[in-house]
């Protein structure tokens, strides 16, 4: 067959789908969703290629639409209005579209930017991008000088969070709490990112990722501690399994010291054995790593206004984040959960959100908390957090060292909580620097 042939079959097929494009493209999104619905090979087999073509022949309109294109100006500047124009036309000139790559849930494709163009403009359509691709979300996010890369999602990857089973945590002091918008795993790494900060409003969704927190790392051999001022009624469900659980703040302040206290034992440890961290020991003389689960942080730097008051929340204050500087070397970490955290709780608020690195939040009521939460590491995923609505409980926006990504945790029931906690209650590490503190927890 002849190259002859082969043009003109590939003429006639564009131009059969340029003249029926009046029936198929107000159905092509419901196919996209029902092929991605019946499984991967429909997927990739169908959807996948149905949703590159419409992306590459609707990239020109779109960029000009969203005034994401450059115009090269003439070579030669002629004023007048009768004189002779020399030169080329103007024309606007998308970025560069790379070729879209399948994905499980979804494409990613780069982007190419102009000289002067920044990745504002393009995390700024995204919502654009979405419509027009008919796809159910797309992600910007800026992967080096001059590019970016696009995200587009073809359905909600969180949904249904009761059916994901439990997952395997890949190491220790790693828990699997759900998936990311990726349909990947979510992974709170202590190793990678030392402390936590969890924001969310009531009912978003907060509780439910602290209980799959918690149960996770309650099958691995770590002390957790619990530190729970409105009366212990969140981590009470993990008491067989605590080492230690403050119920007040007089409590907490006992706790927090306590845990000074091993701390500076172990820094004793580490400066004998001539090494940094605990993760150079040997596994025999190695402490447990200990997990602080902070519920309602709030609570604790609220003073009341009594001189006791202010003089319990400053102690609180100063332990909690000697606790955060000196406690990632030494195997103590923080997760720091609160409705509302903001410069309003005072300096220490401030000084403690510089030491978490690992953020989450929720569905908030004020956008001084978002931009508490995420705003010094990711600007971008402030708006995000903020336009997650009532629906979507268990859904979040996470961030580590600047990268963020939608995530959802998974469900655990108050039973599924207790079944746990009783299943593990003989993993608890007995502290002997705590079991003086406290009558609470499992070993105490």
């Amino acid at each position: 067959m002849s190259w002859d042939w082969i043009l003109s079959g590939v003429c006639a097929v564009a131009a059969f789908v340029l003249m029926t494009q009046w029936w198929w493209q107000p159905r092509l999104p419901v196919w996209v969703q029902r092929m991605a619905k019946g499984g991967p090979w429909a997927w990739y087999l169908l959807g996948y290629p149905l949703t590159a073509i419409r992306m590459l022949a609707t990239w020109r309109r779109l960029c000009q639409t969203a005034d994401l294109c450059v115009v090269r100006r003439p070579r030669y500047m002629v004023i007048g209005k009768d004189s002779m124009v020399r030169g080329v036309t103007i024309r606007p000139l998308p970025p560069r579209l790379g070729l879209p790559q399948v994905t499980p849930t979804g494409l990613s494709v780069r982007v190419h930017l102009h000289p002067g163009q920044t990745p504002a403009a393009f995390v700024a359509n995204s919502e654009a991008f979405a419509h027009t691709w008919r796809m159910w979300s797309v992600r910007v996010i800026s992967v080096k000088k001059g590019e970016v890369l696009v995200i587009a999602t073809v359905r909600n990857p969180l949904e249904n969070s009761e059916s994901w089973g439990k997952l395997s945590a890949p190491r220790l002091l790693a828990a699997v709490v759900g998936r990311v918008e990726d349909g990947s795993r979510w992974v709170v790494d202590f190793r990678r990112a030392p402390h936590w900060l969890i924001a969310g409003a009531t009912q978003s969704g907060k509780s439910t990722l602290l209980s799959a927190l918690v149960t996770e790392l309650g099958a691995q051999p770590v002390a957790l501690v619990g530190i729970d001022c409105k009366g212990g009624m969140e981590l009470s469900l993990f008491e067989r399994r605590l080492s230690a659980l403050a119920t007040s703040r007089a409590e907490a302040l006992s706790v927090l010291d306590a845990l000074v206290t091993e701390m500076e034992e172990r820094m004793s440890l580490c400066r004998t054995s001539g090494v940094r961290s605990i993760w150079e020991l040997s596994d025999h003389i190695r402490p447990v790593p200990i997990v602080v689960v902070v519920d309602e942080v709030a609570e604790l730097y609220l003073s009341g206004g009594s001189l006791s008051g202010r003089k319990e929340a400053q102690e609180c204050t100063t332990l909690l984040l000697r606790v955060a500087q000196l406690g990632a070397a030494l195997g103590v970490h923080l997760v720091v959960a609160a409705q509302r955290f903001g410069s309003d709780l005072g300096p220490g608020a401030t000084a403690l959100r510089a030491q978490l690195a690992g953020r989450v939040c929720h569905r908030v009521h004020d956008e001084r908390t978002a931009e508490m939460t995420l705003g010094d590491l990711s600007p971008d995923a402030v708006i995000v957090a903020q336009s997650i609505t009532e629906r979507e409980a268990g859904v979040a926006v996470t961030t580590v060292g600047g990268q963020w990504m939608r995530a959802r945790s998974s469900l655990v029931t108050p039973d599924e909580a207790r079944h746990w906690a009783e299943h593990n209650a003989g993993r608890t590490p007995v502290l002997a620097s705590l079991r003086a503190v406290t009558s609470g927890g499992g070993a105490a």
